[in-house]
């Protein structure tokens, strides 16, 4: 396992006034091994006599593990050391001694007597040594494990009566504060170690936010792998200055960027060394909020195959370099200039962008984004931590902080609960029941009951790249019909009993007008299979009228773990389905659902830029659909008279079968009402779609891979 460099484990905890209680002394303990057969034994580290030692064999790795008998909450674990004591390890819970999660890693310990402040729930917590300091084995005098509030100062202070379930708190130990105060060296080398976890870490549990306080840094190369966000914590990006590069590239996958999903950056100021910044990623890879003082180039280093991605809210005063990118969409930002085109490159109220001219080259541009509310934040005001919501927009161009401060609110950590992996649904509900915000900590998190957001303005807001998987088939969200909810930078795993849905945005039947004060979805993100054999009906279904769906990533595996993925292993219909009237949706990323992928019921939508991959292992035609025609990638209902779509694509790779086709690529009613712009189907070697929407264009076909296009739909 690779561990992070010791001394962030935690950021401080909030809320100081009950003592904490020591929670192992006498419990259970075992051990991976002993260093004599009958002595130095585990339960003699839990025995509060520091002249009994546990001793391990001589090899890595070692753990030793304490049972609590009941899941509790784990705020700080003393280590006092013999001197065969451990360079590198982690403190791990869980709830059935299986599945770990990591509250502290460290790979430069010296042993002694330590003391460290976590946050963490579990039954069992663990010391896993992967690096000793001698040639010895790892040896404890004692392993005392912690609950309660801590005795550290806090950063807030919640009100001292009120809610049941506290506000406030930790943000975790995977969020790891970097100062201007540290060594370039010191920032780096963590970066480096959790780049190493994380560079090819597609599938894995481990959850990182690389957050950088205001001021000025010197000299980085932050490499950004899978489920790792690097943030500023500034009010606005220009606050936290890095002189270097944050850079994504693909080496790890020989040169080929369309796996580089699950990563992120946001609203922080970079000064590339080379004068370009390399951020070569695909889908579910958001770049906000950032002021690039150069050129940013989307490619991988070679210019190898790379698939779509999203910027908004941002500028680049040099060139957007688009390359090798297929399709890309750019909302709200500011632009020196763009280069290149593949596909499918889509521009919306960014400032400098080309004109439009699909599909030669194929750039799609328009004016402003009609309406649209930024994504939520952290940052700290005051020295504290709070989420910065920024103000509805109508008609809006250009990046939101360039003429000074967002236009917005701000809501302190104090409003909000902080869940963490552990966390029940019925908990995160009480919270939520309470009035508070909410804020998930980088982790995995299971829900045996649904998360019911009912008090509008709420915020809900992932960190790192948050996982939530429903257990036994509950639906993990959903949203009432009320007004501005922000739902925000979640990643939503479909578990092994079928969901119904994995968010759901009001009611069936909704009826409300949310015109003033739409809910908003933002990088939210939805996975069957590829991690686990996930299984849903639908992915996103959106109810409430005024919705505002600002990219998502909605994905049925094709690829992942043994056994987590097939025709019939990973099932799925819909990635989205919307039934309210007026929903406006920029940047849909929709691939390899086994239906209709996107199916728009309600009238007055919008959709700007649409990314899809149809199936790839469709067995055959009468498998797939019993008419044997497949299925759109896009569909408007025939009962809708009025919605607009522009900048829309979507691949043929039938490679379990190359003889399927599907009969279009979209389908819309002829009544004058509806209408596509500049939309696309592409054969990428095996299978075909025989038209671009509705019979109209030619067909794609495996023998060439060139656009098949149709500009205006009727």
């Amino acid at each position: 396992m690779a561990a992070v460099v010791a001394g962030y484990a935690a950021i401080t905890m909030v809320g100081a006034s009950a003592a904490e209680t020591l929670l192992s002394q006498g419990k259970p303990a075992t051990a991976s091994s002993t260093e004599v057969a009958g002595a130095y034994l585990a339960s003699e580290a839990v025995d509060g006599n520091t002249g009994t030692r546990w001793g391990s064999a001589f090899a890595d790795p070692q753990w030793l593990q304490v049972d609590l008998g009941s899941s509790q909450s784990i705020t700080r674990v003393e280590l006092n050391w013999e001197t065969a004591a451990a360079k590198a390890f982690q403190i791990q819970v869980s709830d059935n001694a299986s599945t770990w999660t990591s509250i502290y890693s460290t790979t430069t310990s010296t042993g002694g007597n330590q003391s460290l402040t976590v946050s963490g729930t579990g039954r069992y917590v663990r010391m896993y040594g992967t690096q000793r300091t001698t040639g010895y084995g790892y040896s404890l005098w004692e392993f005392k494990v912690y609950g309660g509030t801590p005795s550290t100062e806090p950063t807030t202070t919640p009100p001292t009566t009120g809610p049941t379930v506290p506000a406030g708190g930790s943000l975790g130990a995977n969020v790891i504060v970097f100062d201007p105060s540290q060594s370039t060296a010191t920032i780096q080398a963590q970066a480096d170690t959790i780049f190493k976890q994380q560079e090819s870490n597609q599938f894995g549990l481990q959850r990182y936010v690389l957050a950088f306080k205001p001021g000025t840094y010197n000299g980085l190369n932050i490499q950004v792998g899978f489920y790792t966000s690097v943030v500023g914590l500034g009010q606005n990006p220009q606050d936290t200055r890095i002189n270097g590069d944050i850079t994504v590239d693909a080496g790890w996958f020989n040169g080929n960027a369309t796996q580089n999903f699950w990563r992120s950056v946001e609203n922080l100021s970079l000064y590339p060394v080379s004068g370009d910044d390399r951020w070569a990623v695909s889908q579910a890879a958001p770049f906000r909020r950032m002021d690039i003082h150069g050129g940013l180039n989307l490619a991988p280093n070679g210019y190898g195959w790379a698939s779509g991605g999203y910027i908004a809210d941002s500028r680049i005063s040099g060139v957007e370099g688009q390359y090798s990118q297929q399709q890309w969409f750019t909302r709200n930002s500011q632009i020196g200039s763009n280069s290149n085109a593949v596909w499918n490159q889509v521009f919306v109220g960014v400032q400098g962008a080309p004109a439009t001219s699909f599909p030669n080259p194929p750039y799609t541009t328009i004016a402003s984004a009609p309406v649209i509310r930024e994504k939520p934040y952290l940052y700290q005001a005051g020295g504290a931590y709070a989420v910065f919501v920024p103000n509805l927009q109508t008609n809006a161009t250009g990046a939101t902080w360039v003429n000074g401060n967002t236009p917005g609110t701000s809501i302190p950590l104090t409003q909000f609960y902080v869940a963490k992996p552990g966390d029940s649904a019925a908990t995160i509900n009480q919270a939520l029941a309470q009035g508070l915000n909410l804020i998930f900590q980088p982790g995995i998190y299971h829900v045996n009951q649904t998360i019911n957001v009912t008090r509008a303005n709420t915020v809900v807001l992932g960190l790192g790249y948050a996982t939530i998987i429903p257990d036994g088939g509950v639906t993990p969200m959903q949203v009432a019909d009320v007004d501005g909810v922000k739902i925000a930078g979640l990643l939503f795993d479909a578990g092994t009993t079928n969901s119904a849905n994995l968010l759901v945005i009001g009611p069936n039947g909704s009826t409300a007008n949310h015109a003033a004060n739409p809910t908003t979805v933002q990088d939210v993100f939805f996975r069957i299979g590829g991690s686990i054999a996930g299984k849903a009906t639908n992915s996103l279904l959106v109810n409430s009228n005024n919705t505002i769906i600002d990219h998502i990533w909605a994905w049925r595996a094709d690829h992942g773990n043994a056994g987590t993925y097939g025709w019939t292993v990973n099932t799925a219909d819909s990635g989205l389905i919307v039934n309210g009237q007026n929903v406006t949706a920029y940047g849909l990323f929709v691939e390899h659902y086994q239906k209709t992928e996107v199916l728009w019921n309600g009238n007055g939508g919008r959709t700007y830029f649409l990314q899809n991959e149809q199936p790839y292992d469709p067995p055959s035609n009468a498998v797939w659909r019993s008419d044997g025609t497949g299925y759109p990638a896009y569909k408007v209902a025939d009962s809708v008279t009025s919605h607009e779509a522009w900048g829309m694509g979507s691949y043929a790779f039938f490679q379990n079968n190359p003889a399927v086709h599907s009969a279009n690529g979209f389908q819309a009613p002829v009544n004058g009402g509806v209408k596509l712009h500049n939309i696309f189907t592409i054969s990428l070697a095996s299978g075909t779609i025989d038209h671009v929407v509705n019979g109209i264009g030619d067909a794609a076909t495996a023998d060439a891979v060139v656009p098949r296009t149709v500009t205006n739909f009727p």
